[in-house]
């Protein structure tokens, strides 16, 4: 079920910790930010990381079952120069404005 602006929200269940974890995880509670939100935002990291994950498990038998079929695969050349590229156009992207 995917949460959209209708519904009601919902708990996530609570978690055992050890002591000292807790008071690592209070140490590092920047000013204003709750320990709720604090695990909201950990839980939200972790779910993208597993679609990331997921979607690149996906490519990669893709890539790999082609492979089988035909036997034929990218020069490293190619591979490599499209990744430079789209490294670059991220980095001209999120390059601050008014500096070289």
């Amino acid at each position: 079920m995917h949460y959209n602006g209708c519904m009601k929200t919902a708990v996530l269940p609570q978690v055992r910790v050890s002591p000292e974890l807790r008071g690592e995880l209070e140490a590092v509670l920047r000013e204003g930010e709750t320990l709720s939100g604090f695990v909201e935002a950990s839980v939200r990291g972790a779910v993208e990381y597993r679609r990331v994950q997921d979607a690149f498990l996906v490519r990669a038998q893709a890539a790999a079952h082609a492979y089988q079929r035909t036997g034929q695969l990218r020069p490293v050349e190619q591979v490599l120069a499209q990744l430079q590229s789209r490294l670059d156009a991220r980095r001209k992207q999120l390059k601050p404005r008014g500096r070289s």
